[in-house]
């Protein structure tokens, strides 16, 4: 899902490093590839390319992970395609 961009600096993706374990579930669900493993402990690599799904925070066993899913883009997009609405050219992800 590279290419498809979160509008900048609005993300609510928030990870705690000393909760984390390290043990990459947040890398591998992640759609947009935000997350790394480094060290033994996850890192946002690219938060901005956060749509707030939702999914890292779903799966991390320890919390460590906070979004609020369904305030961003992805709810954006859900929405109009329910609606049956097109997007605009290039005003999100």
């Amino acid at each position: 899902m590279k290419g498809l961009r979160y509008i900048e600096n609005v993300a609510s993706l928030t990870l705690d490093k000393d909760r984390c374990v390290g043990c990459s579930t947040c890398v591998t669900v992640c759609p947009h590839r935000v997350f790394q493993l480094q060290e033994s402990k996850a890192v946002m690599v690219d938060k901005n390319g956060c749509m707030e799904c939702g999914a890292c925070a779903v799966n991390c066993p320890v919390d460590a992970i906070r979004v609020d899913p369904g305030v961003g883009c992805a709810s954006l997009i859900i929405n109009r395609w329910l609606k049956g609405k097109n997007l605009p050219s290039g005003s999100c992800c």
